[in-house]
């Protein structure tokens, strides 16, 4: 273990977060789960206790320095889980909450905002043929899983400013351009901001020409 947390830290900071970020994506349904299970026990059985008050410590008395020793900690069991969760442990672990009624419905919501995904699960922001006669509609592909129609691909259009509505569309391959500069957080900020700012100048990059973005079928090929 030891020898594999040495060679993740030597890839520099950028695979080191997105360590961190798949460990806490793979812990966030199991506390979820784990959470909604205690709490059924302790009101069953009145169950009461302070695990800092049996060491003497009192956090309400120093809040901020508890909170980032907290947002410290955190962060290094996320990363020993975004290491562990590639494991055949991690995986059988997984299969064992996954008999839990409700676990795979917390855990698919969750993986909704995972930027750590890869391969066919990666989300991608897309460009696809618009409501109107010449424009095009920005919009996000959860999956990179072929539609029930051959050679479709699901895109999903959110609403603004309330993101977590919207509509989905299969859409054919041609009719798909990937911006390959954005990301599921920076597709965000556009539809909070309502327009106001251009997904350009968010991405802090130039208009381009459609003929520009590669389409999905070229994205898949790479």
């Amino acid at each position: 273990m030891l020898n594999k947390i040495k060679k993740y830290f030597s890839h520099g900071k950028d695979h080191f977060l997105t360590v961190i970020i798949k460990g806490l994506f793979w812990l966030a349904p199991i506390i979820a789960i784990t959470i909604i299970i205690l709490w059924i026990y302790e009101n069953i059985n009145a169950l009461t206790g302070n695990m800092f008050e049996l060491f003497g410590l009192n956090p309400q008395n120093h809040p901020f320095l508890w909170t980032v020793i907290g947002v410290i900690v955190l962060g290094f069991i996320a990363y020993i889980i975004g290491i562990f969760v590639e494991t055949s442990l991690g995986d059988f672990i997984q299969r064992i909450y996954s008999k839990i009624p409700g676990y795979q419905t917390i855990k698919e919501l969750v993986n909704i905002f995972n930027t750590s995904k890869s391969g066919e699960k990666k989300v991608l922001v897309v460009l696809i043929k618009g409501f109107t006669t010449q424009g095009y509609n920005i919009g996000l592909m959860y999956s990179t899983k072929q539609s029930v129609v051959k050679d479709h691909y699901t895109v999903t259009l959110s609403m603004t400013p309330i993101p977590n509505g919207g509509y989905m569309f299969e859409v054919p391959k041609d009719k798909i351009y990937v911006i390959q500069e954005a990301t599921f957080d920076s597709n965000l900020q556009y539809l909070l901001s309502m327009g106001v700012k251009s997904l350009a100048e968010i991405l802090k990059i130039e208009p381009k020409n459609i003929e520009e973005f590669i389409t999905i079928e070229e994205y898949l090929k790479k």
